[in-house]
């Protein structure tokens, strides 16, 4: 199997455009693509234009990954935090408990 190629927005309207002019056969060998892509760049192109085109994967800003760690890891320090204040309220109760019973 031939290594995976990731073909730009402005390669992907020349070969459609090429494939215009020159048949969408010859341009499929020329640019070494399966008819399958080419159609469904073609097809995607009819849908939405250029936007079709593009990526369809979503790339998460490195930035905002960053923040969205640092997020979880606030999170499960107020987790432990709550927990750790839950379990020294309810032995409070109890130590309380034990002190009014010995009266």
């Amino acid at each position: 199997m031939g290594k995976r190629r990731q073909f730009t927005l402005e390669q992907k309207m020349q070969i459609l455009r090429e494939a215009e002019s020159e048949g969408m056969l010859t341009t499929c060998r020329k640019f070494e693509l399966s008819q399958a892509l080419f159609y469904r760049w073609k097809h995607q192109f009819e849908l939405k234009g250029k936007d079709g085109l593009l990526p369809q994967y979503k790339t998460i800003n490195p930035e905002l990954r960053a923040i969205q760690q640092e997020n979880e890891r606030l999170k499960r320090i107020v987790a432990d935090q709550a927990l750790e204040l839950a379990v020294k309220t309810e032995l409070l109760k109890k130590t309380e408990q034990m002190r009014m019973q010995g009266r």
